[in-house]
């Protein structure tokens, strides 16, 4: 991966922007660093930002907020930063659009592997000329073909099903709410309720999890939703 992506710091605590920048200078990003909401619209706004690192406690709006306004102009990635017992907080903060978080206090190093993280799997909404594959050939999925394969064995989905498997899979990592997943994944052709994408989850599992009582891929993320918790092989 090319480190020429440009990364916008939403902090107004100095001294974790300064530290944050010049790690991420030393792997070779470009940064740019914004003390309030506002001030980071602006920024967005004005240059070609790669990734936002967004504080939800900021001094004139709530990050929540300033993620609501990007994602009305842009699909950038955002990796909320957020207190480790502001549950809340983060669900909201994945339900208006951010792409991943981070709780603090954290090291800047986890930080920087987080980011590179997100940028891969932006990336990879690209087809790919091969099947990925995931726990060492275990589970293999064809983005061209839609086939899907469990150790070597095609497996059938039906098409609601490999959409969600698809939209998960193609983001490991990041959590998804059940109403993101209908959006993302199903748009106009599902009808059914929120909790309806629970029982699609549970057939999925069924038929590509080694254990579905003890899930391996697709993760239950209490209070929030599910992410697929697998990168595909080296």
């Amino acid at each position: 991966m090319k480190k020429t992506h440009a990364i916008l710091l939403v902090d107004d605590e100095v001294k974790i922007t300064q530290i944050l920048s010049a790690y991420l200078r030393k792997e070779g990003y470009r940064t740019f660093t914004a003390f309030t909401g506002q001030q980071a619209l602006e920024l967005i706004s004005q240059n070609e930002i790669s990734l936002v690192v967004l504080d939800l406690m900021l001094p004139d709006i709530s990050g929540e907020e300033v993620c609501q306004k990007i994602r009305l102009q842009s699909r950038v990635p955002v990796i909320m930063l957020t207190a480790k017992d502001d549950e809340s907080a983060l669900v909201n903060g994945i339900k208006v659009g951010a792409d991943d978080y981070i709780s603090k206090p954290f090291s800047p190093r986890i930080v920087v592997a987080k980011i590179e993280a997100v940028l891969r799997r932006a990336q990879g909404d690209e087809l790919v000329s091969v099947p990925v594959v995931y726990r060492n050939g275990y589970l293999s999925i064809d983005f061209q073909t839609n086939q899907v394969r469990v150790q070597g064995e095609e497996i059938t989905l039906t098409p609601t099903e490999y959409k969600l498997l698809r939209t998960l899979a193609k983001a490991p990592g990041r959590i998804f709410t059940r109403d993101q997943l209908i959006s993302f994944a199903l748009g106009d052709d599902y009808a059914g309720y929120d909790r309806g994408i629970d029982t699609y989850i549970k057939t999925i599992r069924s038929k590509i999890e080694p254990d579905r009582k003890h899930p391996l891929f697709i993760l239950t993320v209490h209070g929030i939703g599910y992410k697929f918790a697998v990168e595909k092989d080296a």
